[in-house]
């Protein structure tokens, strides 16, 4: 990729990656639902974006696994298979601590103000109830911001993509969920350790959240 050399290729990349993060939500909130064709022209049109930056995104979106194309027939957001969540958390059990412990050890000043906000907003969905859709918005913000508090892009890509993957389960069962609050607000004692910096009860509290949401999702099935 050749580097950007002036300012309107500079708004080009930015106008990618604001295509990028609305469709993946889309996709991983599963307002387009598994299955659906991805049509560049509408998402464009909807996003206020060019037809390139929504190609770049797609792109992106393939290798995530978040769609798929199909030569000749086109492209469409990728199916929510419940197989996959025994590897999903397979992987998530074992980094999601990682991220934790590493979070509460590197996170900076504005790491932890980010979570402590992200603290309170929690507390105010336990006396205030958010509807289902807010809270798993709620859930992927604490979750990537505790991803990008561990100053470790690669760790950080790869827990962003299978959170992404764990969260289109989560929705597509999110209507058989008895206590999907509680679930968002065990977040609560995982950002106190970090912002307290106790790596080994955030690596505890981060363990026992994706057990919980494994064994949730089944309960469910």
């Amino acid at each position: 990729m050749q580097q950007a050399a002036t300012a309107s290729d500079g708004a080009e990349l930015s106008l990618a990656e604001r295509a990028y993060r609305a469709i993946r939500d889309l996709l991983v909130m599963l307002e387009i639902r598994p299955g659906a064709p991805i049509h560049e022209e509408q998402l464009a049109q909807s996003l206020g974006v060019g037809r390139t930056p929504v190609r770049e995104a797609l792109k992106r979106l393939q290798y995530e696994r978040l769609i798929t194309t199909y030569p000749r027939r086109g492209t469409f957001a990728t199916d929510v298979n419940i197989t996959d969540l025994a590897h999903i958390s397979e992987v998530r059990l074992e980094l999601e601590p990682l991220a934790a412990a590493q979070a509460a050890r590197r996170a900076t000043a504005t790491d932890r103000t980010n979570l402590t906000t992200l603290r309170r907003e929690l507390t105010t969905a336990a006396t205030r109830p958010l509807n289902a859709v807010d809270l798993m918005h709620l859930d992927l913000q604490v979750h990537r911001a505790i991803y990008t508090a561990t100053h470790n892009p690669y760790l950080e890509d790869t827990l962003v993509r299978h959170d992404n993957l764990a969260t289109r389960i989560w929705c597509l069962f999110i209507d058989r969920l008895s206590d999907m609050a509680g679930h968002v607000e065990e977040h609560g004692p995982l950002i106190e350790a970090i912002v307290a910096g106790n790596p080994d009860k955030a690596a505890r509290l981060a363990r026992g959240h994706v057990e919980g949401f494994e064994q949730a999702v089944r309960n469910a099935i």
